[in-house]
């Protein structure tokens, strides 16, 4: 790992950095940059028209070139002067973890670029929808400045255990779909299985939600007028097709709103029948802030701890009183009228205030679980954490002293008080040995279990994913790195060969060739081709783009141009490709 790899790592919570990868560029074959350098030239000359602001200043201020794929560390290097950086990843991962990246001011990468048959749109995520689409919009400081407060939200969202049995199966079925070696059969069964998933989600969780909002407006969104709008959204950026298709009959054009968004569902798969636009970045930021004003980590209470039970994984639920308590949540006792009043998780949890774990109360302590009342004490208006010394040695808690304590909801706490801590000005601790801890005739926590740790709150005012302190806290979260990896190719002679090819005219074109070189290279080339019987249209483009360049051999391009030609007419779907690298040329 490089020094500035490191560096980026040491910029990012210990929870996201298993997602960062290498990236190795060694990896890429000439065909590879053959493809991103055609998409990059053919979306830089249609976004000028049709893109929000300058696409080729967007370019430059990430560090970007049409001529090469983008290496992730010079492009980190080049976003640290914006306040930006950028890692490298492994193809698709959820939603919220690549918000918790943007909300660090980190743009997560896929490193592996689309097969050539799928050079137009890829379902898959891909080096060229993730820096070619995303990094070039941060050039406008009021975009920049929404991806990052989106980012901030949307990390803080909520999943279902339906979420995640959703995403590996996506995951799987964007990964074969770039794997020239997955057979027929696997991609129906990926699909199938995708679809069951999709079909036994029974809920809207607050991830789904707000993955919505980022696909409609980060990811398909225009921005304008209905009758003039501009693309930004990093999905028709990076794709020739829907660039070009998404302003045409039969797409639709809605005018942006929070509730049309949130109850617009989306297929990955399949260009989007309508797109949302927008006035301008500040109603998006205006957006997404309504819908964080809805959100378990801004309403807190019952219902936002039951969505933490929801989702089986970490989450954070904040006291009253400052504390933070962070694990997996399995158990809410309610009173008569359905509210929370006993919480528990299961499995290691820890205890922070203002996101930083609280001495000796991390998961090595709480490694089995933890549980504790929500709730004012009986007969009293005062909130137990906002008590003075003198009201605490009213109710008896005093340290070294036995204490029994009951709360309005019904909940006994007896015990020998240990300690009381507090945390600015608050009180959110207080810890009983030999403790029995009772609701009626049950149980909830029994002396021989050891000191019992009481949270301190009148009511749980937020709610969360993931862990106060992620720094310290180590253990299984919704989403850890997909155990299905994304495939490496093996290429076969024939495939080496075209790679050679390729390599021999991108030497050709970036030395600056003599006209003699230019036509001897380039007999060569088309020589081998036909000896071989290659198929291949873009190697044809580039080479005509060659001749034309240096006007050399007026009869071979006419030959190159009939080739391409009989390719557009044998193989339909690559007409308009071959017709747009012909306008280029």
């Amino acid at each position: 790992m490089t020094t500035s790899t490191v560096s980026v790592m040491n910029r990012i919570p210990a929870h996201l950095r298993p997602f960062v990868v290498e990236q190795d560029y060694s990896r890429y074959t000439p065909v590879n940059q053959a493809v991103w350098r055609y998409v990059l030239r053919q979306n830089s000359a249609y976004l000028s028209e049709k893109g929000y602001g300058s696409y080729r200043d967007g370019l430059a201020f990430a560090g970007m070139s049409v001529e090469r794929i983008p290496d992730v560390e010079e492009m980190n290097a080049t976003l640290a002067q914006h306040g930006w950086g950028a890692v490298a990843i492994d193809g698709f991962i959820p939603s919220v973890t690549f918000f918790d990246f943007q909300a660090h001011g980190l743009l997560p990468i896929s490193g592996d670029i689309r097969l050539l048959h799928h050079i137009a749109y890829t379902p898959a995520p891909d080096i060229i929808h993730e820096s070619a689409g995303h990094a070039p919009m941060l050039v406008h400081s009021a975009y920049g400045e929404f991806l990052r407060r989106f980012g901030k939200i949307g990390a803080k969202a909520l999943s279902s255990k339906q979420d995640v049995a959703v995403y590996e199966a996506m995951r799987l079925v964007s990964i074969l779909k770039e794997d020239p070696a997955a057979t027929p059969e696997q991609l129906d069964e990926a699909q199938r299985n995708l679809d069951l998933q999709l079909a036994a989600k029974t809920e809207e969780s607050e991830e789904t939600l707000i993955s919505r909002l980022y696909w409609w407006t980060v990811e398909y969104g225009l921005i304008g007028t209905l009758n003039d709008p501009k693309l930004y959204g990093a999905g028709l950026l990076s794709s020739m097709g829907e660039s070009r298709s998404c302003l045409l009959p039969p797409v639709e054009r809605v005018p942006f709103s929070l509730e049309a968004v949130l109850a617009t569902d989306f297929d990955i798969t399949k260009p989007q029948p309508q797109l949302f636009v927008c006035q301008d970045f500040d109603q998006l930021i205006e957006a997404v802030e309504r819908y964080a004003d809805s959100m378990s980590f801004r309403v807190g209470g019952t219902s936002s701890l039951q969505k933490a039970v929801n989702s089986g994984s970490t989450a954070t639920a904040v006291y009253s009183s400052g504390l933070q308590v962070s694990g997996v949540f399995t158990t809410l006792v309610l009173d008569d009228a359905g509210e929370a009043v006993y919480l528990k998780t299961t499995g290691p949890t820890a205890l922070a205030v203002a996101d930083c774990e609280l001495p000796g109360q991390g998961i090595e302590y709480h490694g089995e679980g933890f549980g504790s009342p929500i709730g004012l004490l009986r007969d009293t208006e005062t909130p137990l954490e906002q008590m003075t010394d003198a009201a605490l040695r009213e109710r008896g808690l005093v340290t070294g002293q036995w204490a029994e304590l009951e709360f309005a909801s019904g909940v006994q706490v007896q015990g020998l008080v240990k300690y009381v801590q507090r945390e600015d000005g608050q009180i959110v601790l207080i810890g009983f040995e030999d403790c029995t801890v009772e609701l009626g005739e049950q149980v909830l926590f029994a002396a021989e279990w050891g000191t019992f740790d009481m949270a301190v709150g009148q009511r749980i005012t937020s709610v969360f994913a993931g862990a106060a302190d992620s720094e310290r806290f180590h253990t299984t979260l919704a989403y850890k790195p997909s155990e299905t990896q994304t495939a490496r190719p093996t290429y076969s002679e024939q495939e080496r060969l075209v790679h050679g090819l390729y390599q021999e005219v991108r030497e050709l074109r970036e030395s600056h060739p003599t006209l003699g070189r230019v036509e001897t290279g380039v007999r060569s080339l088309l020589m081998r081709i036909a000896l071989h019987a290659i198929p291949d249209w873009l190697l044809r483009v580039e080479i005509l783009e060659l001749l034309v360049a240096h006007r050399a051999l007026p009869d071979v391009q006419i030959q190159v141009r009939a080739e391409l030609s009989d390719l557009a007419q044998a193989r339909p779907e690559w007409k308009e490709l071959i017709d747009n690298g012909l306008k280029l040329v």
